[in-house]
């Protein structure tokens, strides 16, 4: 059985790193976790930022990512969130979560937000997606390729190649993923 990670925010406001994480999830690399929380969070941000993408089409993207990761949404994590404890306390309800999943993992841009003194009393720990698409690239290089190339084949507008694709990766940070995953 894989382990359990939960996904920051963060993690899934770019569309490109979303789809990569939702996928190796798909693949049973890890069985991925978040909340509506965490999704609130993602899709009023990219409201903000981007006030020219539909609403209806947001709605449409978070409904389909809850039904793409097969029990995804965590739930019972409300009164765990004042136990916690975090340097910023709006990423309480992120650790909160990780525990009522049993996460393993929280992949997260903000690893100062989750250090590990907080988080090994909970036996987890606290990785960048770079690091995290690594670790996966370590257990199954074919899967995570795979993957890659799956979203570069479902890009029609504009299309796009498998390079395309590990050029918007590292825009989104995983420098080192798209190194590595490069023929």
């Amino acid at each position: 059985m894989s382990f359990v990670v939960l996904y920051d925010a963060n993690v899934l406001y770019p569309s490109t790193l979303r789809d990569l994480l939702i996928r190796i999830a798909q693949a049973g690399l890890v069985q991925a976790r978040w909340t509506d929380q965490i999704l609130d969070e993602v899709f009023r941000n990219l409201l903000a930022n981007r006030p020219d993408l539909a609403p209806q089409n947001l709605a449409r993207t978070r409904e389909l990512m809850n039904k793409a990761v097969r029990d995804c949404l965590v739930t019972g994590y409300e009164p765990l969130i004042d136990a916690v404890e975090l340097p910023d306390p709006d990423d309480r309800h992120v650790l909160a979560a990780a525990i009522k999943a049993r996460a393993q993992v929280v992949v997260t841009d903000n690893l100062k937000d989750f250090p590990p003194a907080a988080l090994e009393a909970w036996d987890m720990e606290a990785k960048s997606p770079d690091d995290f698409v690594l670790d996966q690239i370590d257990i199954s290089r074919e899967t995570v390729y795979g993957a890659v190339e799956r979203i570069a084949d479902s890009r029609q507008n504009p299309p796009a190649t498998f390079a395309d694709v590990l050029a918007m990766l590292e825009r989104d940070g995983l420098v080192e993923t798209s190194a590595a995953l490069r023929p």
